[in-house]
């Protein structure tokens, strides 16, 4: 029993030890640099010094505070914007009306088309959606460019990047007893982002998070199929199809799941009003 129990005092002791010098090169480093503007508080200095996540108990605050800050290194450096305002403002709508009616509609959702001729769609956590110029011309309405809209919105609604950080973080040795430093948890955060595929079955699961809150919205849920269908067409597959489970066996699932006699119900069918919302992109 005292054996355990010094064990125990000893994990706990280094720990806080850990946290402790983080605090003190923290304010070191504060005391020793010059101040050319305003001061920055003690808290400040402190917080900049020891934020680490603790990736299995993260709040919304810190899961929107770290997918803050890894959208601006993917827009700073890795992704082009694409910045007509008609067409950013339509996809928003889109976007803020799907998250709305989503399982999670209790965070900012920020919904992004990036400047890419390939048809793409990704998030990251806390909100981010991005849709690549290259999808808005294939879908042939505005329920298709939702049912991808609400599908990325159904991994942000069940956390899946916050669980493929931890286990990547895990995997490669990043993490420590006290959790995962910001900058590599925002370094992982992007790469995750732009080339790590989900799993099957976080994919299926957005699938059918997707599926019902395309229902909510107002959409005929047969856009999500059909669009599918229509990609499964093309000599290549798309990007975001291509490094996921096979799109197959996601559209068998998927029709399994849509209300048959509601499934053709809904708006956002009509090709021509949609045709003429993305005019600027042709």
């Amino acid at each position: 029993m005292p054996n355990s129990f010094s064990f125990i005092y000893s994990r706990f002791y280094r720990r806080w030890l850990y946290l402790l010098l983080s605090v003190l090169v923290a304010v070191g480093i504060g005391v020793g640099s010059p101040q050319k503007t305003q001061a920055i508080s003690l808290f400040d200095l402190l917080n900049q010094g020891i934020q680490i996540f603790q990736l299995s108990t993260i709040s919304d605050r810190e899961e929107v505070q770290l997918g803050k800050q890894i959208n601006q290194q993917l827009v700073n450096s890795d992704i082009k914007l694409y910045r007509n305002q008609n067409v950013n403002r339509y996809v928003n709508q889109i976007g803020q009306w799907l998250a709305t009616n989503s399982t999670r509609p209790d965070i900012p959702y920020t919904f992004q088309v990036v400047q890419d001729e390939s048809v793409n769609a990704f998030a990251t956590m806390g909100g981010y959606v991005y849709v690549t110029t290259g999808l808005l011309k294939a879908a042939d309405n505005e329920a298709q460019l939702a049912s991808v809209i609400a599908h990325e919105i159904g991994h942000i609604a069940s956390r899946h990047s916050i669980e493929q950080m931890r286990e990547t973080a895990i995997a490669r040795g990043f993490a420590t007893a006290a959790g995962l430093e910001r900058s590599t948890a925002v370094q992982i955060g992007v790469d995750l982002a732009l080339r790590r595929p989900h799993s099957r079955q976080d994919e299926f699961e957005a699938d059918q998070r997707g599926l019902r809150t395309l229902g909510r919205s107002g959409y005929a849920q047969s856009a999500m199929i059909a669009f599918m269908q229509k990609l499964l067409q093309q000599p290549s597959v798309p990007t975001f199809l291509s490094t996921h489970p096979a799109t197959s066996d996601r559209i068998t699932a998927l029709k399994s799941a849509a209300n048959s006699q509601k499934a053709h119900r809904g708006g956002g069918l009509n090709n021509t009003v949609y045709e003429e919302k993305i005019q600027p992109l042709s």
